[in-house]
């Protein structure tokens, strides 16, 4: 068990500044092109046209999702978007949301670093939002 242990524990401490490397370059990239704007959606802009083709994710708690999620939404806690980013849609609009834009930007952040170039944050969060 000690063994196995410590290999675990050397990997990791030998594998970790690489993988940090990795993420600095990815972060690196992704702030070489994004705007002051970038990743956002404002309210107004959710037009009737074009909501049948918008998923909405609630990074909020289950608590805050049951009492006002937007209809139809899918509830992936803000925490878990690495474990579950699966579940995001690989094409189309994908607008996240929470209370006040906090939560919400940074799982766009982590889910666009995971490759999900097509997810947005709900400016002014949930309450901004009234279909």
């Amino acid at each position: 068990m000690r063994v196995i242990l410590a290999s675990v524990l050397a990997a990791t401490l030998f594998c970790a500044p690489v993988a940090a490397s990795d993420l600095a370059d990815d972060i690196g990239g992704y702030l070489d092109f994004a705007g002051y704007t970038e990743g956002i959606i404002q309210p107004a802009q959710l037009t009737a046209d074009i909501l049948p083709g918008v998923t909405f994710v609630d990074v909020r708690g289950a608590d805050q999702f049951a009492a006002d999620g937007i209809d139809g939404a899918l509830h992936i806690e803000w925490r878990e978007i690495v474990a579950r980013a699966d579940e995001l849609p690989d094409s189309g609009m994908v607008v996240l949301y929470c209370d006040t834009a906090v939560l919400s930007s940074q799982a766009m952040l982590i889910a666009r670093l995971m490759g999900h170039s097509n997810v947005l944050v709900l400016q002014g969060g949930r309450a901004a939002f009234q279909p």
